[in-house]
C-alpha cells in the first residue's frame, strides 16, 4: 500500500481532466437534443433500470409528483418514454424507455467517450501500452475496494 502524494495529485489531475472533457461533451450533446439534466437523469434511470413510476422519478430527482409528471409528459411527447400499465396493478402506470430513448441515451454515452478517441490517436503505441497496463491495474484495485 502506498501513501504517495504525487500519485494522489496525478490521479486527481486525471480525474478532473477526464470529468471536464466528458461532461463538456455530454452537456453539448444535451443542448443539441434540447434535453435538461433532469430529463437525461430520468432517461438514464430507465435505460439502466427497470420500469418505474412517476413518483419514483420524483424521488430520484427530489421534485414533486406534479413536476415529475410534467417532465415525463415532455419525454412522452418526444417519443423517448411511454407509460404502460403495471402488470400487478392496472391502475398504476409504469414508465418505460422507448427504442428511440435507448438510442438517444447510447448516443449520449458515445458523445461522452468520443474525446478519448482523439486522445488515444495522439499517443504512440508505446504510450498506449503503458496507459493500458496502468489503467488495468487501477481498475482492478478500484474493483477490489468496491467489493470489500
Amino acid at each position: 500500500m502506498s501513501d504517495d502524494p504525487e500519485l494522489t495529485r496525478t490521479l486527481n489531475a486525471w480525474s478532473e481532466t477526464f470529468l471536464h472533457h466528458s461532461m463538456h461533451e455530454f452537456k453539448k450533446f444535451m443542448d443539441e437534443c434540447s434535453l435538461s439534466p433532469s430529463q437525461m437523469i430520468t432517461l438514464f434511470r430507465l435505460y439502466h433500470g427497470e420500469p418505474c413510476s412517476i413518483s419514483a422519478v420524483g424521488s430520484l430527482l427530489g421534485i414533486s409528483n406534479a413536476a415529475s409528471s410534467q417532465l415525463i409528459d415532455r419525454l412522452v411527447l418526444q417519443g423517448l418514454v411511454e407509460r404502460v400499465e403495471d402488470p400487478i396493478d392496472r391502475r398504476v402506470k409504469q414508465l418505460v424507455i422507448t427504442t428511440k430513448g435507448k438510442t438517444l441515451v447510447a448516443q449520449g454515452i458515445n458523445a461522452r467517450r468520443q474525446w478519448m478517441e482523439t486522445l488515444t490517436n495522439e499517443m504512440t503505441s508505446e504510450q498506449l501500452a503503458i496507459v493500458i497496463s496502468a489503467l488495468s491495474m487501477l481498475t482492478s484495485c478500484a474493483s477490489n475496494i468496491r467489493e470489500r
